[in-house]
């Protein structure tokens, strides 16, 4: 049964890339500051490099530099289960 001992340990990377990021936005709601609205993610879509232009009866949002980190967060968190998964 090797195929199930990769499961395993994919599910474990899972579950604790899940628990370090459940642990993340934990400490991000207990920063001052830190979010708007009550959200702990206040800071993103308000990076450099988001483009936003607001005119009378027009408004254009290209969240550029916010989709390139998510990209690179999730092309990493992908890197490293697939490395796993491999073993």
């Amino acid at each position: 049964m090797p195929e199930w001992y990769g499961l395993g340990k994919v599910l474990i990377v899972a579950g604790a890339v899940l628990v370090l990021f459940g642990l993340s936005v934990l400490l991000l709601g207990r920063i001052p500051g830190a979010g708007s609205g009550g959200t702990s993610f206040g800071w993103l879509g308000k990076l450099p490099g988001d483009i936003e232009i607001k005119r009378d009866g027009f408004s254009f949002y290209a969240p550029i530099t916010t989709c390139l980190l998510i990209s690179l967060v999730l092309s990493l968190i992908y890197y490293f289960v697939s490395s796993v998964w491999r073993r």
